[in-house]
């Protein structure tokens, strides 16, 4: 049987596709499609089952992690969205927070809500803060406003009133009325989506589930009916921000939670496959056609947040903390204003691409650097199946770079590479060094079809000492789907003082949160010994206003001193102090409902004979001004013996990526296929 991870990005579409019988991992890619990702998902599996000679039937899992909701939120392309709201409370999400992103800069705009002032509606009811009612819905308001909205255009509607987090009878009521009287139109609840204090955030969120929601729902069920039509019969999961599988029914629920889906499986894949080989704290690194991703993994788990920005508009769900830079290998490099390079963050994307893909691209990218320092193979990538044009790379980079800045095309080249080396350095000291880790004491796991071909440069400028690339790396999104565990976040508002006697009523709550995480896992049909809970509580010294979350065991009275134990634990690793006698205040309960999913991670990895058989060229390639061009080895990875050491330099090929070695590296594989690289 077989299992297949699907990871759609903005140049390729990565499948692994796993044997259960054997552990064997297979792995493939193709081109996006960008107009519709679900047409190279099913073209991509259909040239899998013929190519490895799987039929249909012996499928029995297929994940998807997808940015198309991201996509669709960057470039403004959801569905027209109205909003119903408390009265007096309707411009919320033009209000927003004080906090601005550069304070100085008087150049930054606030992006526009992504609901008109005019397709946003009050209705006179309201809650108390406690979710007692003051004012009753009115039922035939209610209908006058979701009639105007239908006929100002909008398509879906979101609906968020003041308190609805301890209450949410008046949001279910105005959702009977819609569906009541406009059955077909999507209907996003923050009572469903968000049930917590933060009007801001929490409308935010509510916006955004409505603004996608429509078109991905349609996207959902237009992959499991052309997944199902090529006789798979298992529908396929869906990859959230926090690193859990969902079931479609659910993802087209809270299609906002898949926002950053597919880096955060990468994420995950990296922190298992990095804590099998010894290495459980990591900084990852992918570099995709667009973007570098990095994030920071420590004991084996990825660091998570619970609030961040999608295009400038408030995402406040649990997911996986991932910084993001426009810096892939797609990306353009200019010359600006005041005569300094470039790279990024404008990319030439899938189509055209970059100039050596003759597909119409123009400008010089990062990859047509490479290609023209012969860091990346001069003929054809992803095994002969992409033609390339050195040629047109050079020309590109002489016209367009080298002979406005009056340098050699080599220096253009080395030159674009390193500006991208320091951006992405940059990015990881944002994550490790800014946050209090030292990043000499963290492997740096690079994937991603332009990571392992980066990392060597980027670890030197970043101060890491150890490089991790594991198998197929440009694939290891799409591996990480296979690794990730079905999940679901669950939160309920406790808004309470930490006293022994208000303890119990926390317990309680817990207690509840597991029965109704059980009944998910259950409809996702996980079976029983599958099943955990991972609680914890979200609270702070009485007087503050941003909470800590503490991670509990005991839902009993028993666990009231260790909860105030770990919390002042807390307070003094994020903040330097604790406050002993000091009232602590409890906002939130929250319980992480998990289906485990089997993980083979063992060392069987067999690779090649010997480094002489594995090596299938020799060319030379350029590694700066002091080293100039190097005559240098190219190896085929899936022929490098396991165990034996070999100094750089080195070119390492596969499918999927280029690892770089510089001299004075040294390279071996473990017992996993992973290349481990250390300087």
């Amino acid at each position: 049987m077989y299992r297949i991870g699907v990871d759609v990005g903005g140049t390729f579409t990565d499948f692994t596709i796993s044997d259960t019988r054997t552990g064997e991992d297979l792995f493939f890619k193709i081109s996006s499609t960008p107009a519709d990702p679900s047409e190279a998902i099913v073209d991509g599996i259909d040239q899998i089952l013929k190519k490895f000679g799987i039929a249909p039937s012996d499928v029995e899992y297929v994940g998807h992690g997808t940015t198309v909701a991201t996509n669709m939120i960057i470039e403004r392309l959801g569905a027209v969205t109205g909003l119903i709201t408390t009265k007096g409370f309707r411009d919320v999400l033009a209000i927003g927070r004080q906090t601005r992103p550069a304070l100085y800069d008087t150049a930054v705009r606030k992006p526009e809500p992504l609901v008109d002032r005019f397709r946003r509606r009050e209705v006179d009811e309201r809650l108390n803060a406690t979710g007692e009612e003051i004012a009753a819905i009115d039922e035939a308001e209610v209908e006058k406003v979701v009639e105007e909205l239908v006929a100002d255009g909008a398509e879906t509607i979101a609906v968020s009133f003041l308190h609805s987090y301890q209450n949410p009878d008046h949001e279910q009521a105005v959702a009977d009325i819609i569906t009541r009287k406009r059955p077909g139109i999507y209907v996003s609840l923050s009572s469903k989506v968000l049930p917590e204090i933060r009007e801001y955030e929490r409308t935010s969120t509510t916006v955004l589930n409505a603004y996608v929601g429509p078109k991905m729902a349609a996207y959902f069920d237009r992959l499991r009916s052309k997944i199902a039509e090529m006789g798979i019969t298992v529908a396929p999961m869906i990859i959230h921000s926090n690193a859990g599988l969902l079931s479609i029914d659910t993802a087209k629920r809270l299609p906002v939670t898949t926002c950053l889906s597919g880096p955060a499986a990468g994420v995950m894949g990296a922190a298992v496959v990095g804590a099998a080989a010894g290495a459980p704290n990591l900084v990852t690194f992918d570099v995709g056609g667009t973007s570098t991703d990095v994030s920071l993994v420590v004991g084996g788990k990825p660091k998570l947040t619970s609030s961040r920005e999608v295009a400038g508009h408030p995402v406040k769900l649990p997911m996986v903390d991932i910084h993001v830079i426009g810096a892939g290998g797609g990306s353009i490099a200019v010359i600006d204003d005041a005569g300094a390079l470039k790279v990024g963050p404008r990319s030439a994307g899938a189509l055209p691409g970059p100039v050596a893909y003759q597909r119409g691209g123009e400008f010089p990218t990062l990859t047509d650097a490479n290609i023209c320092l012969n860091r990346l193979n001069p003929i054809a990538l992803l095994d002969g199946r992409m033609p390339v044009s050195r040629e047109a790379a050079i020309a590109a980079i002489a016209q367009q770079i080298a002979e406005p800045l009056q340098i050699s095309v080599e220096e253009a080249a080395y030159g674009i590479i390193q500006v991208a080396a320091a951006n992405m350095s940059r990015a990881i000291r944002a994550v490790t060094t800014e946050q209090g880790h030292d990043v000499a004491d963290l492997a740096l796991f690079a994937f991603g079809g332009a990571g392992p071909l980066h990392a060597a440069e980027v670890a030197r400028e970043s101060g890491a000492k150890r490089i991790i690339v594991p198998q197929e790396p440009g694939t290891m999104c799409a591996r990480g789907v296979l690794l990730s565990d079905i999940s679901l976040d669950f939160v309920r508002m406790q808004l309470s003082l930490a006293t022994r006697e208000n303890w119990l009523a926390v317990c309680s709550a817990l207690r509840e949160m597991i029965a109704e995480g059980d009944s998910w896992l259950a409809s996702e049909n996980v079976s029983p010994a599958s099943r955990r809970f991972e609680l914890a509580i979200d609270a702070h010294y009485d007087g503050q206003s941003h909470e800590l979350r503490v991670s509990i065991d005991d839902v009993d009275a028993n666990g009231f001193d260790d909860f105030i134990r770990r919390f002042a634990e807390a307070h003094t690793a994020t903040y330097g102090y604790e406050t002993p006698g000091r009232p602590v205040y409890i906002v939130s309960c929250r319980m992480r409902a998990v289906g485990q999913v089997p993980k083979a991670a063992t060392p069987t990895y067999r690779g090649g004979s010997t480094l002489a058989k594995a090596k299938t060229d020799q060319r030379d390639v350029y590694f700066g001004p002091d080293e100039g061009w190097k005559s240098t080895p190219i190896y085929r990875r899936s022929a490098l013996p396991v165990g034996e050491t070999f100094a750089g330099p080195a070119i390492i090929d596969e499918m999927s990526s280029t690892t770089v070695v510089l001299g004075g590296q040294n390279v071996t594989v473990d017992a996993f296929g992973n290349i481990v690289i250390t300087d």
